[in-house]
């Protein structure tokens, strides 16, 4: 009996890490602050602003692609900081956004790339790869 119990205790501790590290590396998407985009461009971090709509079904699949970045490259962490369509309009016109699933993306004050729509996991995926490739000239 006490075999049967670490079998089962074991298979339970490795259900348990499992689930822990699906969620360290899910997506995780922050509400947009000017605040925090100044901490994270002074920190020289990848932040990814996102135009997004709860009701765009092209917003989804971009989240699905970025989802699928993350889980491919885990040691490049990025930022996503979620700004909403519908209720953030001055955002919107900050960010020259035309419509909902509009991705700008920055690595510190460096702005690598603007994009509406983009639905193709390699167009994503090249260009936050520059922004974690590029290196300031100082």
């Amino acid at each position: 009996m006490s075999r049967k119990i670490n079998t089962t205790i074991i298979a339970a501790m490795a259900f348990l890490l499992f689930t822990l590290s699906s969620l360290a590396s899910a997506l995780e998407r922050t509400p947009f602050t000017e605040e925090t985009l100044a901490k994270l461009q002074s920190e020289n971090q990848v932040v990814l602003v996102d135009v997004y709509a709860t009701w765009c079904s092209t917003c989804a699949k971009q989240q699905k692609l970025l989802q699928q970045y993350r889980d491919k490259y885990p040691d490049n962490v990025f930022h996503v900081l979620e700004i909403d369509f519908d209720k953030n309009r001055d955002l919107v016109e900050k960010y020259n956004a035309p419509r909902q699933s509009t991705l700008v993306l920055f690595k510190g004050n460096k702005q690598f790339w603007y994009s509406v729509a983009e639905q193709d996991y390699n167009v994503i995926e090249r260009e936050l790869n520059k922004a974690f490739e590029f290196k300031a000239k100082s």
